[in-house]
């Protein structure tokens, strides 16, 4: 059997960021009351591009002050800390010697005996032993399927959740679901282009309102959620092929063939006793 490969899609600092904002924008879904009814509420992804939010009218009124409510993402640090990572927790050194895409680190997650490889060695060793066809013999040539995987490397994922309305009660209905969400736990899942991450929402909601202060400024609720998510990258991204799961069978038998007849050799096996002469 030739060597399989099936390509995986890589799991990158980018690939969690969509995750959680469409967790946030998709699965939260977070609607509340406004003066043009019941609508559902823009969430951004803060970015350094900040003369293109400045110029964004669907967040932003005829004199650029922002249209409230908002929900704002941001991711606020990344570590790769070793106390919190997921369920594979040994280190496996890394092969230098296999194929691009995944010789990081690559496992063995699977191993079973190839049936069709295997009956070929034993019919070949029955024919040996027996003058039966397929006669039942001891075989030593088992031949395995084995199918070795890349390892993802775990980081540590923070974000930070800003809820900005104009009245108490917008703030209300959308703090929450953050809290409600996740029954008696503070844990749930975000998931984009085929892979999954842990998302655990901190218990503490910072709020930072401006309503005691009796100033000219706009009056403004602004809560805080942060959020702490168990990614993991796999492979290097647009510097390594895409990681791949390699199939393959084990070797049991090595061959060496020489063409005996083009250079006139005679078979050891089948001479005489008088041709063997030592020298």
């Amino acid at each position: 059997m030739p060597t399989r490969e099936i390509t995986l899609k890589p799991s990158t600092i980018e690939t969690i960021d969509y995750a959680i904002y469409n967790l946030i924008n998709d699965g939260f879904d977070l609607h509340t009351t406004t003066n043009a009814g019941f609508k559902k509420v823009p969430v951004l992804w803060i970015s350094p591009e900040r003369a293109f939010n400045s110029k964004d009218k669907e967040i932003r009124d005829s004199v650029g002050k922002l249209k409230l409510p908002l929900i704002t993402v941001e991711r606020t640090a990344m570590s790769k800390d070793p106390t919190f990572k997921g369920g594979y927790q040994a280190h496996v050194f890394p092969n230098l010697n296999g194929p691009r895409g995944y010789r990081k680190h690559p496992r063995l997650v699977s191993r079973k005996i190839s049936q069709r490889a295997t009956r070929k060695f034993g019919s070949t060793e029955s024919r040996k032993e027996s003058d039966q066809q397929n006669f039942p013999t001891d075989n030593k040539k088992v031949v395995y399927e084995e199918t070795d995987a890349p390892i993802p490397t775990g980081v540590k994922v923070e974000y930070s959740i800003k809820l900005r309305t104009e009245y108490q009660q917008q703030m209300n209905s959308l703090i929450t679901p953050f809290a409600t969400r996740t029954g008696n736990i503070n844990a749930l899942f975000a998931e984009y282009d085929g892979h999954r991450y842990e998302v655990f929402i901190e218990g503490d909601y910072t709020q930072t309102n401006n309503t005691s202060n009796l100033g000219e400024d706009e009056r403004s609720f602004d809560t805080t959620v942060k959020l702490k998510v168990l990614g993991f990258l796999l492979g290097d991204g647009d510097n390594e092929e895409a990681p791949k799961i390699v199939t393959k069978e084990t070797i049991v038998e090595v061959k060496l063939i020489r063409e005996r007849t083009i250079v006139g050799d005679k078979k050891p096996w089948e001479s005489d006793d008088d041709d063997f002469r030592e020298f």
